[in-house]
């Protein structure tokens, strides 16, 4: 499968359209002030069932044609692509297999059997999620819809950017949280052809640095133990994700856990807008030290998604 081109996020966008929700782009003179620059935030934890995935996951399921979508999709997902897939695949009346860890979130399994998706768990390693799941493929013909390394998916995700650049032109930078690539991929392809000169960052935690890595030796790095609070990073980069981000990517910065807690803290409070970990990622990047040498003034952050148990606070 090829990476996905401008033409083709553009199509995502028209596909996807009647399903999803526009999301706004909030501002804060607070961490305007904080971080030394003007910043744009990308609301997707706004998005349906709480994060940028539904849109992927809405694109590779309409673009199914009807004798596949009939046998349902299958997937593994520590919990936001597993949310987003199963409610995609309700809308459009067809069955959904959702392989998970053992360890995923309570609160994301449940979402997941709401929207009537099929949890079916596994260790938590990749190796393991991806025996599952073909497992459950092979044993009930549903297609295969990965959390990321798949075209369709690519640029379903990478249709943010498109409402984003419309909301908040004349951006010098864009960062973008990184776990397996698929949103730093879609926004990057589209950015190249069609704002070449805005700036591309990924946002990754130390503790789970594998793209980093991999963009600063060229070689693409495979994934550390899961050891971060942000839960939906923890996926290495795919066949299709890796060669995008080492081609349009310019750097991906990486954060500590307390800087990560910090500024999921500071958004809540001075934001008043409920973000996961993940989403901290991003936030933490823009308020870095290591930030303020880029000399980007007007900076697109994408607050990727909200889904956190209220049981237990971060901080």
């Amino acid at each position: 499968m090829s990476a996905p081109t401008l033409a083709d996020v553009r199509a995502a966008a028209a596909r996807i359209r009647p399903h999803i929700l526009r999301t706004p782009v909030h501002t804060s003179d607070t961490l305007d002030r904080l971080s030394g620059r003007r910043l744009f935030f990308k609301c997707e934890m706004f998005q349906k069932t709480g994060s940028f995935k539904y849109r992927g996951a809405t694109n590779a399921v309409q673009k199914l044609d009807a004798d596949t979508a009939a046998r349902g999709v299958v997937t593994h997902s520590s919990g936001n692509h597993a949310q987003a897939l199963a409610l995609a695949a309700r809308v459009r009346g067809i069955p959904a297999h959702i392989v998970m860890p053992r360890t995923a979130p309570a609160v994301k399994k449940e979402a997941v059997i709401g929207y009537g998706g099929r949890v079916v768990e596994c260790e938590p390693t990749p190796a393991a999620r991806q025996r599952m799941a073909d497992e459950v493929a092979a044993e009930t013909g549903a297609v295969l819809i990965p959390p990321f390394d798949h075209p369709d998916v690519i640029a379903g995700q990478g249709t943010g950017l498109l409402e984003l650049l419309e909301d908040a032109p004349d951006l010098d930078a864009v960062v973008v949280p990184v776990g397996g690539g698929g949103m730093l991929s879609g926004y990057s392809v589209a950015l190249a052809e069609l704002q070449p000169l805005v700036r591309r960052f990924g946002a990754e935690p130390k503790n789970a640095d594998d793209a980093a890595r991999s963009l600063a030796t060229g070689v693409r790095q495979p994934a550390l133990p899961p050891a971060s609070i942000a839960d939906g990073l923890l996926t290495g980069l795919g066949d299709i994700t890796w060669p995008i981000v080492r081609q349009h990517v310019e750097r991906i910065f990486t954060v500590s856990e307390q800087q990560i807690r910090d500024a999921m803290r500071l958004v809540w409070e001075r934001m008043k807008l409920v973000i996961e970990p993940s989403a901290g990622v991003g936030v933490a990047v823009v308020l870095s030290d290591e930030f303020r040498a880029t000399a980007a003034e007007r900076v697109g952050v994408v607050l990727c998604g909200g889904n956190v148990s209220l049981d237990k606070l971060y901080w």
